[in-house]
This record gives C-alpha cells, structure tokens and sequence, in this order.
C-alpha cells in the first residue's frame, strides 16, 4: 500500500513540463478482437517508458479509460511516439491496420499541453504521491504555498473591506 502523505502537500518541478492526456472508447464490447489490442498496448508501453528515465517521461498515471502521463519536454514525448525502435510506433501501426478503418469499433484519443513553469497549481490533502506529486517532488504546503494563488505565485487578493 503507498505511503499517506498526512497534511497539505504540493508537487514542485523545475522547469517546462507536458501533460500529455490520452484515452480509449470502446465503442462495440463485443467486437473484443477489436478493441483488446488497443487496451494491451497501454501498459506495455508505460512499462517500457518506466523502465527508461532518459525518455523524458516522468510518470502517468490512469483512472476510467484516460492516463494522464506527464512528460520533461514535448520533443520526448514526440520523440518516443515516432521512434520505429520502441513499443509505440508497431501499437499505432497495428492501430491503424486493424481498427482505424472499421466503423468506429473502438476510439482514441488525446491531448497535449506544454506547462510553462510556475505555471501549476497542485495541492494533495492526506494523500499518497499521484499524479504530478508522483512525477516529480512533493513539498508542504505551507507558507506561499498553502493557497492555489500562492502556489501559482501570484499575489496574494487584498481582503475586501468590511
């Protein structure tokens, strides 16, 4: 069982950073010859991304049908989706050969956004470390940190008069 951070935390990294969100629609259960090779494909490739901290991938994490991965640069992100070497590039090849073209047997998706830093919010309350608190470091938060303003590092509203 993961270790339960008690109180307020937040998750610090340095630097740009990508969110990268990607996801999967089964659009027909029962066409399982369809749809299984896209679900097995995932955590082969998080496997493989986990075990090699040069990818530039930082660590994911997945809940519904969605993985949220979070990634040091978009050129690893885009270097290991096109790279012929690793576990991605023959999943999206067999992707488009066996379902691509079917008539919306499974879908997929995702989305990409490059986070500038200090350009993050994070708060964890009793927590284990998970999502960017888990890819990169967690800190109290206390002081600056203990408000989203302040975690944004923006300054603090002036409280309105009584």
């Amino acid at each position: 069982m993961a270790t339960i951070h008690k109180g307020r935390w937040t998750a610090e990294i340095e630097g740009d950073f990508v969110v990268f969100l990607i996801g999967m629609r089964i659009n027909k259960p029962w066409k399982v010859h369809k749809w299984l090779r896209v679900f097995l494909a995932m955590p082969r490739m998080l496997k493989e991304l986990s075990a090699h901290p040069e990818s530039g991938f930082l660590g994911a994490i997945s809940s519904l049908g969605v993985i949220v991965q979070y990634w040091r640069s978009f050129d690893h992100l885009e270097a290991y989706a096109r790279s012929q070497d690793h576990a991605h590039w023959p999943a999206w090849m067999a992707f488009n050969r066996y379902v691509r073209s079917t008539s919306g047997d499974v879908g997929i998706w995702h989305e990409t956004y490059l986070v500038r830093a200090g350009e993050y919010e994070t708060v964890y309350g009793s927590m284990p470390p998970t999502g960017l608190g888990r890819a990169s470091r967690l800190v109290p938060a206390t002081g600056q940190r203990d408000s989203a303003r302040g975690r944004m590092g923006l300054d603090p509203r002036p409280m309105p008069p009584e």
